[in-house]
């Protein structure tokens, strides 16, 4: 079946046999000199005769092909003979494989692409082995130059031909370089007569009827012009093709080039007048192929160091013009930097809101360039990607090839060495048994040598498939891990540059919130401008997922379903969520290749958990999202094994189905009130409220000292998340609440909390006094904002990226990662609540600045870095004190109550009951 040429190319295979005098590359003496060549040489064309496999119904059959490489889009075109003009389609040896078959016919050979499989068969072994190695090294050679054809001949030419030399001396490891067959590969081969079919309307191709008729019309073109143009002196006759005049029109095609050359393609060098002298000459002594090569043999010397002049000519010519793109290039960048440094002077020096919100304007153009040149990076990593995946297939299907090939040889061998013992046994006869007739011993003798030869060539034939299967499958390998390795610099390039966009986008949302505070009241239209440049800010994601192309990287939700920018009803809130989440977005990705592929590859590695060092630092990093529920079903399991017992958590269910626990009722309420911002306990549909109502049923009826505390439903919830599974959950909540946490940390008097109030307040006077002693300037109590933070460990402070890190590490080392991260969240914001001077102010961004953190990985090197240690023991010796002196001052409080409650009834004064017990509450509270 022929292929299709390619979309807007024609001709590449177009060649006079008679008129190749383009250059010196295709003279006979050079095509001799075999496989290995000088750098310094002219490359040789890789062209020839193949018979191809294709058709349909009665057609169905071998097709001769005259095939050619193209050396500058890389593709191996075909056409029916060497005179054609347009060729009948093309094979991409980028991603194609070759393959060899020992049990198929001599020179059969088969050429794999992801679209389809091209069925070869060449003259001969020895050919069909020099096709096969050339069109390695050409796909080596596509795999290892750089894009543009100009930079690799100014400046990586060098470099690439000994890429090249050693990919040569790696694949002679597995097959011996083949020589060039003389006059059956190359530029001589186009003078052998096209290979005759047993039909003459087998040759030619019904698919491409329109591309024969074309080819035919020019070569019937080509003959009239050779025979008006091509009379010489007496007695020199034109060739029965007019082959050798045509190589003068300016119009005759060149095997291994297009015929229509792009305009913007780079024109040819002109040829020296020396060697156009030369050719003149040899044409004039003979007007056939022969006696033009004769003609040139006496002068070699001389060509060949024209050769060398115009290689060099050739070479300075395309090194100033790459010099002179790199020097615009250059002067481009510079242009743009003086106009961007113009910009920022111009907004700095602007006066009018109207120049400013142009400048504005101007950072959104750029914008969405920006996002535009991240897509294209997008469609090229995904293009790579499938390109890699098509790759890895390819080699895993050789692998299964060359192992059945190699069962086979194995297979055969066997059969040769039973053969060979039995011709043993014939020829090595006891005296007793009888003679047997000379004639039918040789007879016997001669088929068992026969078959023994046959079966030689057949071991031969095994042997060199698997080296030459050997040497695919090396360069196979190879050139994926090169693709795999171009794949990731583009994944790196491509999450910077989103990372730049996130940073760009967000202080462009910043820059408008300034100007919207900044802008008077009287100014009512640059106000509702501003308004309306925000809202659109806003609102990019939703209009760029209508128009079907995802510009913006970040997601509504995140993994666990919160919403990454809630829905605020003042604006200003929801700007800010809008920049935060760009922020965190962009810090990930800056991160990605450096901090999180490694911590992923670590985690993938880690088969089996085993408490130490190693498992502690990297709990303390953050457990990727796809390994979260093993680890924290591990570290509840470590926490809880002693509490386990099987079917524990389907009994207390029955139990609080049969009846009703006094906290159902709260639990009911609390429902409705937990993550109003995530997806799972707000949609209707969702299972998550039914799962958390059974587990804090169950946990209720399991410690009936606490049932039930406001705060044990978030706690449930962000289990529920991660685990997924109930029972999981459950357990996960026991652990936190009976062994993590102190005995009475949830009791109603919540004298534990307390005490951690207390231990807070003394850690932080002595790890941040400046910002305590401002604090207390202000009358500002921390366990106000704090006390939320330890009951539910964060659940509603931080956001989901660094709440998830922080469970990490506080399942496996306990209630000290509480202290180390609220000490650090101080520290990470210390310079801004210094600079707030008053308390009612400081309040209201207490109450909101944990949101405002961004960067995980710095809060994380605060918490167990920057802050010197303390150690569980210093923490246990700081709650025992405040303890005792919370239990004193419970006592003295107490008695000052009962001395009241005397003092009242010796002055006859009766106290009501109601009264009383008013009281005694606030007595308690």
């Amino acid at each position: 079946m022929e292929g299709t040429p390619e979309s807007g190319s024609s001709a590449p295979g177009s060649a006079e046999p008679a008129g190749s005098a383009r250059g010196p590359e295709e003279l006979p003496p050079e095509e001799s000199e075999g496989c290995a060549r000088p750098l310094e040489a002219a490359p040789k064309k890789l062209c020839g005769y193949l018979s191809k496999f294709g058709g349909k119904g009665p057609m169905r059959g071998w097709k001769s092909r005259w095939f050619f490489y193209d050396e500058r889009k890389r593709h191996l075109y075909y056409s029916r003979t060497a005179q054609d003009a347009n060729p009948l389609g093309s094979i991409d040896l980028s991603s194609a494989i070759f393959d060899c078959k020992a049990d198929a016919e001599e020179g059969t050979f088969e050429i794999k692409t992801p679209s389809r499989v091209m069925t070869l068969k060449a003259a001969t072994k020895q050919v069909m082995l020099y096709w096969l190695q050339q069109l390695q090294m050409k796909r080596w050679e596509f795999h290892n130059s750089p894009p543009a054809p100009e930079a690799a001949l100014a400046g990586n030419g060098p470099a690439l031909h000994l890429e090249l030399g050693q990919e040569e001396a790696e694949l002679e490891e597995f097959l011996c370089p083949v020589k060039m067959p003389t006059g059956l590969v190359g530029m001589a081969a186009a003078l052998q007569p096209v290979p005759a079919m047993p039909l003459a309307l087998q040759n030619i191709s019904l698919k491409h009827l329109g591309t024969e008729i074309q080819n035919t019309m020019h070569n019937i073109r080509g003959n009239k012009q050779a025979q008006g143009t091509g009379r010489g002196p007496p007695g020199e006759e034109s060739s029965p093709s007019g082959e050798p005049q045509r190589e003068e029109q300016p119009s005759a095609p060149d095997p291994s080039t297009p015929v229509r050359e792009p305009a913007d393609s780079p024109k040819p060098a002109p040829k020296s007048s020396l060697t156009t002298n030369l050719i003149q000459k040899a044409k004039r002594q003979g007007n056939t192929f022969p006696l033009f090569s004769e003609g040139l043999t006496r002068n070699r010397t001389a060509q060949e160091k024209v050769v060398a002049l115009e290689q060099q000519v050739l070479m300075l010519t395309k090194e100033l013009k790459s010099q002179k793109e790199l020097v615009k290039i250059l002067h481009k960048a510079l242009e743009a930097a003086q106009q961007e440094k113009r910009a920022s002077s111009a907004y700095l020096a602007a006066a009018a809101d109207e120049d400013r919100l142009e400048l504005v304007r101007h950072k959104v153009r750029q914008i969405a360039e920006l996002s535009r040149r991240v897509e294209a990076l997008e469609q090229e990593r995904e293009s790579l990607a499938h390109t890699a995946s098509l790759r890895e297939r390819q080699v895993q299907e050789l692998q299964q090839h060359v192992q059945l090939l190699m069962d086979k040889n194995q297979a055969k061998q066997q059969v040769i060495c039973q053969l060979s013992e039995k011709v043993t046994r014939d020829f090595i006869r006891p005296p007793d048994q009888p003679s047997v007739p000379a004639d039918a011993a040789d007879r016997d003798f001669l088929s068992q040598q026969e078959r023994l030869e046959h079966l030689k060539d057949d071991m031969e034939a095994y042997r060199t498939q698997n080296r030459f299967l050997n040497s695919e499958i090396h360069q196979v390998t190879k050139i994926w891990r090169k693709v795999a390795e171009k794949e990731k610099a583009l994944l790196m390039k491509c999450a910077y540059l989103q990372a730049r966009n996130c940073q760009v986008e967000s202080k462009y949302l910043a820059g408008l919130r300034r100007l919207q505070e900044a802008v008077g009241a009287e100014a009512s239209e640059c106000v509702e401008l501003l308004r309306q440049l925000t809202q659109e800010a806003l609102q990019w994601e939703a209009g760029e997922a209508s128009d079907g192309v995802e510009m913006s990287p970040i997601s509504e939700y995140d993994e666990y379903g919160f919403l990454r920018v809630p829905d605020y009803e003042v604006e200003d809130l929801k700007l800010l969520a809008k920049i935060q989440a760009l922020e965190v977005h962009s810090h990930y990705l800056l991160s990605l290749e450096a901090v999180e592929r490694p911590l992923r590859e670590r985690w993938a590695a880690l088969a089996e958990l085993v408490p130490s060092a190693e498992l502690k630092q990297l709990l303390r990093a953050g457990v990727p999202h796809e390994h979260r529920p093993r680890v924290w079903k591990w570290l509840v399991h470590r926490r809880t094994q002693h509490l386990h017992t099987p079917g524990c958590y389907q009994e207390l269910l029955s139990r609080s189905q049969a009846s009703k626990h006094p906290a159902a009722r709260q639990i009911e309420l609390d429902l409705n009130r937990t993550f109003p911002n995530n997806k799972h306990f707000t949609c209707p549909t969702s299972s998550f409220p039914n799962k958390l109502r059974r587990v804090l049923l169950a946990f209720s009826w399991q410690n009936p000292t606490i049932g039930y505390c406001q705060g044990l439903n978030r706690l449930a919830a962000i289990a529920l998340l991660v685990l997924d599974e109930e029972e999981s959950a459950f357990w996960c909540l026991v652990a936190i609440v009976e062994t993590i946490m102190p005995a009475d940390y949830y009791s109603k008097t919540l004298m534990a909390s307390q005490v951690d109030q207390r231990v807070l307040q003394d850690l932080c006077s002595e790890k941040l006094p400046r910002l305590m002693a401002h604090l207390g300037q202000h009358h500002v109590d921390l366990s106000l904002i704090t006390f939320n933070w330890f009951l539910v460990v964060f659940a509603d402070s931080l956001i989901s990226d660094i709440l998830f890190r922080v469970w990490d590490a506080f399942l496996y080392e306990g209630t000290k990662v509480v202290f180390r991260y609220a000490l650090a969240i101080f520290k990470y914001n210390e310079e801004e609540i210094l600079r707030l001077q008053d308390g009612l102010e400081i309040y209201q961004y207490l109450r909101l600045f944990t949101k405002t953190i961004c960067n995980s990985r710095k809060l994380m090197n605060i918490a167990f870095n920057d802050m010197n240690p303390f150690s569980m023991k210093q923490l246990q010796q700081l709650r025992t004190a405040h303890r005792e002196r919370l239990e004193s001052e419970l006592r003295e409080l107490e008695r000052l109550k009962a001395e009241y409650l005397e003092r009242r009834a010796s002055q006859g004064r009766a106290v009501p009951e109601g009264c009383a017990s008013e009281d005694e509450g606030e007595g308690e509270a």
